[in-house]
């Protein structure tokens, strides 16, 4: 994954190496010319043996602090952390001057989002939420639609993130509760909320069902109903042990409806290796994946579902430290998610049910 610097372009710490920042950050930063990977931090021995080996021309270390002395000319932090964590590491990450991205969820409480905003102000540093299934090529899709006043006026927007997960093997990850960031709600539920935040507008949460069926701390089931200010309704599902998950998407319209199966395939490709600049979707985006379906007055026909674009995050972040505009996500909108999820947790307490 190594590569030489593009001049001009913005050293970069990654700090956390699991799933996140392996598959996700390390690549797409990588791929991305405005900046260049610069150093990982992560405090597994095991994980700095393997960013070394991915990342060979980044300097590896334990801690933020010793990257700041290793690399100078830092002049971005990327947050791919446990939840928990998210708050501290970004204040120290904008307290050293670099702009800020922090993975999902953005912060556990939303007092340490408005504190975080406030520095990231008072710094002159940019935070951005990393909200990255904006770019989703379903959910790009489904916006193009909404837009396009091809469905009427949306009345349900149905959204589900479902699938079948063994044991939770990570042990934060396991021990975790709310307040420190655990279950679907906080792992899961941002990019739900956001993407029905983003397609209609604010919302309140009106009905939240958790369960928890497995050994985690937290629930591992959720559905969640929330009202937009525009009168639409918004029906979110996410869920890790689900024999069989419901459509990716279904949006009923006053003039037509659509239901997009299966999943968005870029997180899979990235994590069997495939290079940013070589994703591609099956079927070409062309309608021949099958995933869509757009139907009028009861007569189904094809959808076309049109390929995502992880790479444009970055690239909208590089763009905007060089003051070419704004940042791809707006912190106050990853703010808005979180006070969603504290209202669903102080309202709609976990079921734990039994097996």
């Amino acid at each position: 994954m190594g590569a030489t610097p593009t001049p001009g372009s913005v050293g970069t710490v990654l700090v956390g190496f699991g799933h996140g920042g392996r598959v996700f950050h390390a690549p797409l930063v990588t791929h991305e010319p405005g900046l260049h990977l610069a150093a990982v931090v992560t405090r597994s021995p095991d994980r700095r043996a393997e960013a070394r080996a991915a990342c060979p021309d980044a300097v590896v270390v334990a801690t933020l602090e010793e990257a700041l002395r290793a690399v100078p000319d830092l002049g971005l932090a990327v947050i791919s952390t446990p939840p928990a964590t998210h708050a501290e590491l970004a204040a120290a990450a904008l307290g050293g001057g670099l702009h800020t991205v922090v993975d999902k969820p953005f912060v556990v409480r939303a007092e340490d989002g408005e504190r975080l905003i406030g520095a990231a102000r008072t710094a002159d540093r940019l935070l951005v939420p990393f909200h990255n299934r904006r770019w989703d090529g379903d959910f790009l899709t489904v916006g193009s639609l909404v837009a396009s006043g091809v469905l009427g006026g949306v009345v349900r927007f149905e959204s589900a993130m479902e699938s079948w997960k063994g044991p939770i093997t990570k042990p934060w990850k396991r021990d975790a509760g709310a307040a420190d960031g655990g279950g679907v709600l906080y792992d899961l539920g941002p990019h739900l909320i956001d993407q029905a935040l983003e397609l209609l507008g604010p919302a309140v949460p009106v009905f939240a069902e958790l369960g928890a069926d497995g050994d985690g701390a937290a629930e591992d089931s959720l559905f969640l109903v929330l009202e937009h200010e525009g009168g639409a309704m918004s029906h979110l599902h996410a869920g890790t042990r689900v024999p069989l998950a419901r459509p990716r998407f279904r949006v009923t319209g006053t003039a037509a409806g659509l239901t997009i199966t299966g999943a968005d395939p870029q997180e899979g490709l990235l994590a069997a290796g495939i290079l940013p600049g070589d994703l591609r979707y099956p079927g070409g985006g062309s309608g021949a994946n099958g995933r869509g379906t757009l139907g009028r007055a009861g007569r189904p026909e094809p959808l076309p579902v049109g390929p995502g674009s992880y790479p444009s995050f970055y690239a909208g972040v590089a763009a905007a430290i060089r003051g070419e505009g704004p940042p791809p996500v707006p912190a106050e909108d990853a703010l808005a998610v979180t006070r969603i999820i504290e209202q669903v947790h102080a309202s709609f307490p976990v079921g734990r049910r039994s097996r």
